[in-house]
């Protein structure tokens, strides 16, 4: 559902007489009279109404950005297509895998361009499902368009991302190590090193 900001004029008219010389100096008076509260136009004087969509307002809505080796991020960003694929830098797709409602949306070919591991998506049990590769979001979902995350759903998931991992294969399988940003610095590259 898309928001627009409506603009509403409502039109008053009533004809009052006034004595004077010429048409223009009866506008004048009328208009000195009506400055001065002497005419009043009130609901009686309603003739019609006109309403005029101004523009669409952009839908703004808060959630988290979760980059490769650092924390979760609040942010705030439209949800127009072009908005969320430059947030994730390409394609999005979307990801429901939480009981939640909550929606992650990655880079679709994440994979497929070598983007940074970033974060393991796990089942029930705890077991490496998946890996989101690049940069994602968490937002909210709606009914029918991506929404806000709750105060609650964003402390939580902010939790639920809050380390970033590394990613190791080890005898065919794939090891995912948690990082402590403050303990590992040595693990995690300079902001300014990682583009």
């Amino acid at each position: 559902m898309k928001e627009f900001d409506v603009t509403i004029t409502e039109t008053l008219k009533r004809t009052v007489t006034v004595y004077a010389e010429t048409q223009h100096e009866a506008e004048e008076q009328a208009e000195f009279e009506w400055d001065k509260g002497i005419h009043v136009l009130d609901s009686g004087d309603f003739v019609g109404s006109n309403f005029q969509a101004v523009a669409e307002r952009e839908k703004r809505i808060d959630a988290l950005l979760v980059e490769p080796l650092k924390p979760p991020q609040h942010i705030q960003l439209s949800t127009e297509l072009a908005d969320l694929q430059k947030a994730v830098g390409g394609l999005i797709e979307c990801i429901n895998i939480f009981d939640d409602p909550v929606v992650i949306i990655a880079n679709e070919e994440g994979k497929l361009n070598n983007l940074p591991l970033n974060r393991g998506i796990y089942d029930a049990d705890n077991e490496l499902h998946d890996i989101i590769a690049g940069t994602f979001l968490v937002v909210g979902e709606g009914d029918e368009d991506f929404e806000s995350l709750t105060p609650e759903l964003q402390d939580k998931y902010e939790k639920h991302f809050e380390k970033p991992e590394k990613f190791y294969s080890l005898a065919g399988s794939i090891i995912a190590q948690k990082i402590d940003i403050a303990k590992d610095k040595d693990i995690i590259k300079k902001p300014d090193m990682e583009r």
